[in-house]
């Protein structure tokens, strides 16, 4: 009788009848074990023998120390528990276990001590919940927030994601435009991987990279003794991306003698490569890519009008990071946690003076320079937070500006100001008091018009009606 007494202990004095506390823990959803102080289970509910493959009676039998049950990593690299006394608040942390098919599971174990009736003492206990599901579910956000490689959730990047199933389920050339740095090489990827062609080849060519002789043998291959030092055949960019695609960027940098010869492909899909009179049927959708004005280029006569209406058949354009001020956040968090993971490190974030330089920066290199700054970080940091020292000393920088340029926007100036208040202590407003006043004295000058102060700001129109909305503005 003893034996069953000290496998199921009794809850006395909290119900109206004494209570076995082996069915109350038992209902509780996620893995519970009672301690005594030297960490040894004395006793497991359902729900962690489930986890680990432990069993009740085992427990009941042996003395089992806890490291030999939980098998964490946290039992090698030091447990909370070791250094808490009786009054100590509960210690949380987010490690690993092997579960009872001896597989890796993410989990946060959380250690509160017991005392007994004087104050001493007495044991702990120690909860394990299972983190799958919610990493699952972080997962399943972030996608909801992407398309291919490419990440975003402000509202001009859901535009984006919103047309980008129906362009990769066509067969059409598709123009890609936005500024250096916007991602327009994963558009192309990410067409191409949700395409039809996905199983095709994925060819690209930088029409930037090389001069024009060398360029044409590239895209369109030559036939040995074509020109001199061609001593063999050599298959060109289009014919490799037979049944696939061909991204060519930088297509603004391309020759008007290349220009014409792509127009001839895209007109009756056949190419002719140098020195060859007999053509190749080549099967390939062709995505172009540039950060120039190819309009402006086809009034100064350096770009074929005919070549972009052929191109320009789907374009999608990629806002600059500046207009996505609700992605910033985002993209620093998920090139956070890609570096630390690539690099095995544990950092959990950023430091708050380092965030707010971080999400007010400007980022005249798009996505490109924030996933650099970030890499660098993670590259320096030692600790488990970004701090400031751990950032590329030009953010800190006071920028001269080049001979006849125009004067910096106030917008662009004002996150300097603030970090100068960050580095010699406290500032005297906050970065949201100085947008307002930067948003009022804009409105003021513009005399009330909006685009007119979007301007002066050097912000996208409706960034500034986003800001207005969010800090209560009353403005026409």
């Amino acid at each position: 009788m003893a034996a069953v007494d000290r496998r199921l202990p009794r809850v006395e004095g909290l119900f109206d009848r004494p209570v076995a506390l082996q069915a109350l823990i038992d209902d509780i959803p996620m893995g519970l074990a009672i301690l005594d102080k030297n960490l040894r289970v004395t006793l497991v509910n359902r729900a962690l023998c489930a986890l680990t493959g432990l069993s009740q009676e085992t427990v009941a039998a042996y003395a089992i120390p806890c490291r030999h049950a939980i098998r964490s990593r946290i039992c090698a690299a030091g447990c909370p528990a070791r250094r808490m006394t009786a009054d100590d608040n509960p210690a949380s942390v987010e490690t690993d276990i092997i579960d009872r098919e001896r597989q890796l599971i993410p989990v946060r174990i959380t250690f509160s001590p017991i005392a007994d009736g004087g104050g001493r003492p007495a044991g702990f206990v120690e909860t394990v919940e299972d983190l799958r599901a919610f990493r699952e579910l972080n997962v399943r956000a972030s996608q909801a927030y992407s398309f291919g490689e490419i990440i975003g959730k402000s509202p001009r990047m859901e535009k984006v994601f919103s047309v980008l199933p129906a362009v990769a389920q066509s067969d059409s050339s598709v123009l890609v435009t936005g500024e250096t740095g916007t991602g327009k090489d994963l558009v192309a990827e990410a067409i191409h991987g949700a395409s039809g062609r996905a199983k095709g080849p994925f060819i690209k060519v930088n029409c930037g990279a090389l001069p024009e002789t060398l360029l044409e043998s590239e895209l369109f291959g030559h036939r040995k003794g074509a020109f001199t030092g061609a001593v063999e055949n050599k298959p060109g960019r289009f014919q490799l991306a037979h049944n696939g695609t061909l991204f060519l960027t930088e297509i603004g940098d391309l020759p008007l003698t290349l220009q014409v010869k792509l127009l001839t492909f895209l007109d009756d899909q056949v190419i002719y490569p140098l020195g060859g009179a007999k053509g190749f049927q080549a099967d390939v959708r062709v995505v172009a890519g540039t950060h120039r004005d190819l309009e402006g280029m086809v009034r100064d006569g350096r770009f074929r009008q005919d070549l972009l209406f052929r191109l320009n058949v789907v374009r999608v354009h990629l806002p600059p990071l500046r207009d996505r001020e609700d992605d910033i956040r985002l993209l620093l968090d998920h090139f956070l946690n890609r570096f630390a993971d690539k690099f095995k490190k544990n950092i959990e974030g950023y430091s708050k003076n380092a965030l707010t330089l971080l999400t007010r920066y400007d980022y005249p290199g798009n996505v490109r320079e924030l996933r650099n700054i970030v890499e660098y970080a993670v590259n320096v940091c030692g600790g488990p937070r970004v701090a400031l020292a751990h950032l590329p000393a030009y953010l800190a920088e006071e920028r001269p500006e080049p001979t006849g340029a125009a004067p910096e926007s106030t917008a662009a100036a004002a996150p300097r100001r603030f970090l100068s208040g960050l580095q010699g202590g406290a500032p005297e407003e906050t970065w949201a008091d100085v947008e307002r006043r930067l948003i009022l004295d804009a409105l003021v000058q513009a005399g009330g018009k909006r685009t007119k102060a979007a301007e002066i700001l050097g912000w996208g129109r409706s960034t500034l009606w986003r800001k207005i909305k969010r800090h209560g503005i009353d403005a026409p």
